[in-house]
């Protein structure tokens, strides 16, 4: 008994032949078709239909070189039979030999021009060969056969795309789109190019698409979650980037952007497990590395940020990014000449890095002779960097000219730098006032008066509130140099715990309006709350302190949430703190210093609000700091502190710029020094310039201020 492949099973006839070796390459039973299309060339060797026939099946069984000899023996028996050059020119383009494949499209072609899909063939090998200019031709011709040809409109769009023709790749995917409403990877595309363009609104609802239709296209979300990070959506894009990670969980860097993501949405833990995730993954990745210390650093935990940032200057030493970091790190860990070199080191390998300009020039005293002071004004001279970049090069060189005494031209480049920041921010001035005028119309002294002693009693709290660059880290130095003091630093405690104050819909009430929410034991609950997410202290330790200073917002709050809790509200002149804030950029909020009147016109505000708590709280209840009388009698104004804060007084309070503690404000430099006056009265050198400023702080100085300072 024989098995239908053997030969005394086939028919003996030509005709029957061919039907059966057509039936059984249509039945997919190919070696079966394959031994009767043998039989048919050994009965018939001069049919070129059959020779491609068997290059048909022989192709199908995979067997590429025995298909492309039977696509040559048919073209050699009638060179006009284009079918054969086309799919002689497939098999050659499946084994690479691209350029072989691109002359036998061709002479299909030559044959029968009218061949759409020998286009596509032609094109895609061109493509391959990234002959772009060469390949979109092949597929505009096919299309003009047959525009139905939804996936060579796709593939069109992306030769468009390629070449920056970004109009003509839109026009082709929504071809394509509207032929095949489903098509995922063109809304994928299309997409893509709006983002090129710069349409990301237009570009997410593409994406939006692209993934409910395949929710497997990884760069989709990717992509998706870029936008949404772009767009300051954060949540979404924290979304999308999970889903990207789901999807090839052993990328790392899905796990890295995810990280930042978190990062910027102050999920610091979360962030940092993702980053350490994407270091499992790819341990030798000096970016994660830089980005975890960004982590640690935010969390102020510089010690691990300098050994992040050290491991990945150990992997890539030329990371100008990780240099500028890491000095960062060290300058908060008071290791200022270790900082300098750091920025030496990022501006070496990026002398146009002006963040690193600006960090280098705070942390040193500029000379006439600094070649950085130079090498600086030769960067700002050229301005061929956005505004963005060009800010922190004007804040560097105004504070390096007035090192130097060149005071004019200091001042001239600090109104240059602000005005670039301010044109970069969001910043309400008149919902701003409008704030601080409603916090002192709610908390009147009726309502003080009500719940006085209501809150938790702990009296661990000490707030330090003011003015930025009023003084306070000093203040904070001298408690924190105290053995009974935790320093805390900046909190946010206080924002996230009236955050949570809701109506009966679990809707949150925003401060101040929330205080009609509250009662007694709500209010009892506020300070329970404050105290629950503070530091832990060490043994030894009664004291926190909270340098958070816009929580002089919430003075009121704070007496009623945690009436033993010390507040200390640090003042200087008015003059000098302003033009201080206006010579700093920032590195979160203060938005109203980047404008003399603005300025003027915010610490005016500031101002009221301070003599409204003075005017509703008991004597003594807010204890007032003056930078100045700091300067003047250390050691008197130091045990008016500790005496307010009720602890035995320590003489290690007066050799605070010795405390090696960590410090994240912008004067961690200035404080690990001994006090110095030349920061009293540092507005006369720019007195000519502050007129704007100076006619908005009228109200708020003393008739003794202008006299005390031409003294000094």
């Amino acid at each position: 008994m024989t098995t239908a492949s053997q030969p005394s099973s086939l028919p003996a006839d030509f005709d029957s032949l061919v039907v059966v070796a057509e039936r059984e390459h249509s039945a997919r039973r190919l070696a079966e078709a394959a031994a009767a299309y043998r039989r048919i060339v050994a009965l018939r060797p001069d049919v070129a239909e059959v020779y491609n026939n068997l290059g048909n099946v022989f192709k199908d069984q995979g067997l590429l070189d025995e298909a492309a000899a039977a696509y040559e023996r048919a073209v050699a028996i009638n060179p006009r039979l284009y079918e054969a050059y086309n799919n002689l020119g497939n098999i050659l383009r499946e084994q690479g030999k691209l350029d072989q494949a691109v002359e036998r499209y061709e002479q299909s072609l030559a044959l029968r021009p009218d061949l759409a899909a020998v286009h596509v063939n032609l094109g895609g090998v061109l493509k391959d060969q990234g002959k772009l200019d060469e390949a979109a031709p092949r597929f505009e011709q096919a299309v003009a056969l047959n525009p139905r040809l939804f996936l060579t409109h796709n593939i069109l769009g992306n030769i468009y795309r390629k070449q920056g023709k970004l109009d003509q790749a839109v026009a082709q995917y929504q071809q394509s789109l509207a032929i095949k409403p489903d098509l995922a990877i063109a809304y994928s595309n299309l997409g893509n190019v709006l983002v090129d363009q710069g349409q990301l609104d237009k570009a997410a609802i593409q994406f939006q698409r692209a993934v409910a239709l395949r929710p497997g296209l990884f760069h989709a979300h990717v992509t998706l979650g870029c936008i949404f990070q772009e767009q300051g959506k954060l949540d979404q894009a924290a979304v999308s980037f999970k889903k990207a990670i789901a999807l090839r969980p052993k990328l790392a860097q899905g796990h890295r952007t995810l990280g930042k993501v978190l990062k910027e949405q102050g999920k610091l833990d979360e962030a940092r497990a993702s980053l350490e995730r994407a270091l499992e993954i790819n341990p030798d990745s000096y970016q994660v590395h830089n980005d975890l210390g960004c982590v640690f650093q935010e969390q102020e935990n510089f010690d691990q940020a300098v050994a992040c940032y050290s491991r990945a200057l150990a992997i890539q030493p030329n990371f100008p990014e990780a240099h500028q970091n890491h000095g960062n790190a060290l300058q908060h860990l008071g290791r200022i000449d270790a900082a300098a070199a750091q920025y030496d080191q990022a501006l070496a390998l990026r002398p146009d890095y002006t963040e690193a300009h600006y960090s280098r020039m705070e942390v040193k005293t500029a000379r006439a002779s600094d070649p950085g002071l130079t090498a600086l004004e030769a960067l700002v001279a050229a301005d061929r960097l956005p505004p963005e970049k060009m800010l922190y090069a004007h804040f560097a060189l105004g504070k390096a000219l007035e090192d130097i005494g060149d005071y004019p031209r200091a001042f001239e480049h600090l109104l240059k730098a602000n005005a670039l920041k301010r044109s970069a921010i969001a910043y309400d001035e008149a919902t701003s006032q409008k704030d601080l005028r409603l916090i002192a119309e709610i908390f009147d002294s009726g309502l003080l008066d009500r719940f006085r002693g209501a809150g938790d009693p702990s009296p661990a709290p000490i707030f330090i509130v003011g003015m930025p660059r009023s003084g306070s880290t000093l203040v904070e130095q001298i408690l924190a140099s105290h053995p009974q003091v935790h320093a805390a630093g900046e909190l946010n405690n206080l924002y996230s715990v009236v955050r949570a104050v809701s109506d009966g819909a679990a809707q949150p009430i925003p401060f101040p309006h929330c205080m009609g929410a509250l009662d007694a034991e709500g209010l009892r609950r506020l300070g329970a709350a404050y105290l629950a997410i503070l530091p832990a202290l060490a043994d030894g330790k009664i004291r926190v302190t909270d340098k958070m200073l816009g929580n002089f917002l919430r003075v009121g709050l704070i007496r009623l949430i945690l009436p033993n809790a010390r507040i200390i509200h640090t003042v200087r002149d008015p003059v000098d703190t302003c033009v201080s804030c206006f010579s700093k950029l920032f590195t979160l909020g203060h938005g109203f210093s980047y404008d003399l009147v603005e300025l003027g016109r915010f610490y005016r505000e500031y101002h009221r609000l301070m003599a409204h708590w003075r005017s509703v709280l008991p004597a003594g209840d807010m204890l007032d700091v003056e930078y100045e009388n700091v300067v003047d009698n250390l050691e008197q104004q130091a045990r008016r502190l500790i005496d307010y804060c009720d602890l035995p007084w320590d003489d290690r309070c007066l050799s605070f710029h010795k405390n090696t503690r960590p410090i994240a404000t912008a004067s961690n430099v200035q404080v690990r020094q001994p006090l110095y006056r030349s920061s009293v009265a540092r507005w006369r050198r720019f007195e000519a310039f502050l007129q704007p400023l100076l006619a908005e702080l009228e109200s708020c100085r003393s008739p003794g201020d202008a006299l005390v300072a031409a003294q000094t």
